[in-house]
């Protein structure tokens, strides 16, 4: 297994994965399957660009089977923060430990920049292997942020998680 930082080279990668993602668990993102799939790859290539983002992909055998990204907050009195978004496994390749090796990889680089102290991420309050996978990496529920997304008249709830670096 190949964990690194994605390109613009791999936009259309992650964006067959982010597809899979927002097909398979909707309510885990913010962003709807009609977005994703009427956002052209020369966007998602940008966005794979971003200085203020950085995003790890998981591959093996040349397929990209899982995928996080870190977002680090580019306001002066923000810079010490970085938000953990996008965090995705193909079903088929869960129980690998891919997710706990992508988060490791995200860590150690959110180490390696200068200033930054603690990371932040919501997860929706009823996805618990999420949640052991984020506890296991070392974050912590500082509170819960009710009707966090909203679909049609459905509300979902997300736990709010922190790490210090």
């Amino acid at each position: 297994m190949e964990i690194r930082i994605l390109t613009a080279e791999d936009a259309e990668f992650y964006r067959e994965l982010r597809i899979e993602a927002l097909m398979l668990a909707p309510d885990a993102f913010g962003a709807t399957l009609e977005e994703a799939l009427d956002k052209p790859v020369e966007i998602t290539a940008e966005q794979l660009s971003s200085p203020s983002a950085t995003t790890f992909g998981a591959f093996v055998g040349g397929r990209l089977l899982g995928n996080v990204t870190l977002k680090r907050h580019t306001a002066a009195k923000l810079q010490h923060r970085a938000n953990v978004v996008a965090v995705y496994v193909t079903p088929s390749a869960r129980g690998r430990r891919i997710g706990s090796r992508l988060m490791d990889a995200l860590i150690e680089h959110a180490k390696s920049l200068e200033g930054l102290e603690q990371l932040y991420l919501a997860v929706v309050t009823d996805n618990e292997s999420a949640i052991e996978l984020y506890k296991r990496s070392g974050f912590e529920k500082y509170g819960t942020e009710y009707r966090s997304m909203k679909v049609e008249s459905r509300y979902i709830d997300e736990d709010l998680m922190v790490k210090f670096l």
